[in-house]
């Protein structure tokens, strides 16, 4: 599941509107509209603001590629 996705999901779960993320968090509203559009790059700071608000966590998983 992608970022956007998870972000989208959970905050409908918890009934916060894309407006009250971005005031709880500190995040600009057009960054978190960007983030759940899937386009932007955000930082991992920004992601963990975030993610702190919708009780998450960041839970990395490291793959190789065939560079």
């Amino acid at each position: 599941m992608e970022l956007s996705e998870v972000m989208k999901s959970r905050r409908k779960i918890l009934d916060i509107n894309q407006q009250d993320l971005s005031e709880m968090s500190g995040v600009s509203l057009a960054t978190i509209k960007d983030i759940e559009r899937g386009q932007g790059n955000p930082s991992l700071d920004t992601v963990q603001k975030i993610l702190a608000v919708l009780g998450m966590e960041i839970n990395f998983t490291v793959r190789q590629t065939g560079i």
